[in-house]
């Protein structure tokens, strides 16, 4: 197809590893970051034909892996109204990151558009986004070249949290219909979500510190931004666990995973009796609770 005549010259920059199966499943793709260049090219080109098969809605591509390591990445997709790629799709995602050659990777987008009775005259629409890892701009780079390869009409959001993602995906589908759901913008979103706590607190006693264990991710910054969009003493918080700039502090013996699996306080975080605490991971989409009790025992 005329359509994909670039595709091949693309794809030769970004070979698949020898010996390495990909498999896409509810957390997308996963494994060590230096590993999935081709992978997250190959995601780019499926990101353009999700689109076109929504008749050029946008979709949402995040790189992130979550609570795990910082040597390992990740990329998933991200639905029209903001919610987990169509599970139907996850077959297609590993069948294209397992393609050998070049010319694979051409055969497999033809056939998921026959197979789909996909409208490749339409204008794909993505927008994408990472979080904190090292290895995030590289595979940035090698998304962007998937996303060229299609012609796609693609917008980098940068280093946001998961929701945020997930939340300007929704804002940008529903723009100008009676289901608008806000602004795709970071601002937008603290005002959302900010004017929704702020309704839900009102009239409640003011409450004491929630110290954040940020799992030194990209919810420490933004966290911070939210906090003062809703400049309320009904959101004071002690953000700890936030240096996201020194290489191999992400998720170590802190964030949700951690005290979740350990159940225990992360490093950095002292819990007295009555003081209320919660920890993060690291692209921030997840969130737990604990106390002290009297005893002082997580």
């Amino acid at each position: 197809m005329a359509v994909f005549e670039n595709v091949s010259q693309y794809s030769a920059k970004h070979p698949k590893p020898a010996g390495i199966t990909f498999a896409y499943g509810t957390a997308g793709f996963r494994t060590i970051g230096e590993t999935l260049d081709s992978t997250v090219f190959r995601v780019g080109l499926l990101a353009a034909l999700r689109s076109q098969s929504k008749q050029g809605k946008v979709i949402g591509v995040m790189i992130t892996a979550s609570h795990n390591h910082e040597r390992d990445n990740g990329i998933k997709l991200v639905d029209p109204m903001g919610e987990m790629l169509q599970q139907s799709w996850e077959g297609y995602c590993s069948e294209m990151a397992n393609a050998e050659t070049d010319d694979q990777v051409v055969q497999v987008l033809t056939s998921i558009a026959q197979a789909e009775g996909i409208d490749l005259s339409v204008t794909p629409r993505v927008v994408y986004a990472r979080d904190t890892r090292p290895s995030g701009p590289m595979l940035q780079a090698a998304l962007e070249d998937g996303l060229a390869a299609l012609a796609v009409d693609a917008t980098n959001y940068g280093i946001v949290t998961t929701p945020q993602l997930h939340y300007f995906v929704r804002c940008l589908n529903t723009a100008g219909t009676p289901a608008a759901y806000g602004e795709p913008t970071e601002a937008g979103y603290y005002e959302r979500y900010g004017q929704a706590f702020l309704r839900l607190v009102d009239g409640r006693p003011t409450p004491t510190t929630l110290y954040i264990d940020a799992a030194n991710g990209v919810g420490a910054p933004q966290v911070r931004k939210l906090a003062a969009a809703i400049n309320s003493p009904y959101f004071n918080i002690d953000v700890r666990n936030c240096d996201t700039e020194t290489l191999g502090k992400l998720n170590i013996d802190c964030g949700a995973d951690y005290v979740k699996s350990n159940q225990r306080q992360p490093v950095g975080m002292t819990m007295q009796p009555g003081a209320r605490y919660c920890s993060f991971d690291g692209d921030a989409d997840r969130i737990v609770y604990y106390y002290a009790d009297e005893s002082g025992a997580f």
